[in-house]
Parts: structure tokens; C-alpha cells; sequence
């Protein structure tokens, strides 16, 4: 299982988010949100001047990139837990 991240920043603002937090996993830029429009979670218009940012999201996808869970909240804030990730993480 690998943890994989992917924003609408730029390479270089989530290397910086990533060094500052000890982030130890990879953050992807999709700053046109190609792979954010395509897993359904684009926030259009809710970032700063008006960008289009992704909503906070979680998926587990299986070998072939199939999505096998997801968690989508309203509420950056909101996330899911480790241990629920990982049960279901288990499950599949």
C-alpha cells in the first residue's frame, strides 16, 4: 500500500507543504485538475481568487486503479481516521 497526495498547488508549494509538515509521502500537482475533474471532487471556484481546488477526498484504489473506497467531506477539516483507512484497506 502506498500513500499517495495530490493538490492543485504547484510542484514547488507542495515540496515546501510537504518539507514543513514531514510529510514522508509523495504530493502530485495537478494544478488544471485533470485528475481532480476526473475523480469528481473539483470545488470549483473555492480557492484563492476564484481557483478551482479539489474537495477533501480519500480513496483507496485496488492494483488496476479502480476506486474500492472513498471518504468526501465538505469540511477540509474533516478527514478520515488512519484506522478506518486501514480497515478498509484490509478488506480489499
Amino acid at each position: 500500500m502506498r500513500v499517495i497526495a495530490i493538490s492543485v498547488d504547484t510542484p514547488a508549494d507542495s515540496r515546501n507543504l510537504a518539507q514543513k509538515a514531514h510529510y514522508t509521502y509523495p504530493i502530485l500537482s495537478d494544478v488544471d485538475t485533470k485528475v481532480i475533474d476526473r475523480y469528481g471532487i473539483t470545488h470549483k471556484g473555492a480557492g484563492m481568487g476564484g481557483h478551482d481546488v479539489a474537495r477533501p477526498a480519500e480513496f483507496l484504489l485496488d492494483r488496476n486503479g479502480v476506486v474500492r473506497w472513498r471518504n468526501l467531506t465538505e469540511d477540509l477539516r474533516v478527514r478520515a481516521r488512519p484506522e478506518d483507512m486501514l480497515a478498509a484497506a484490509r478488506k480489499l
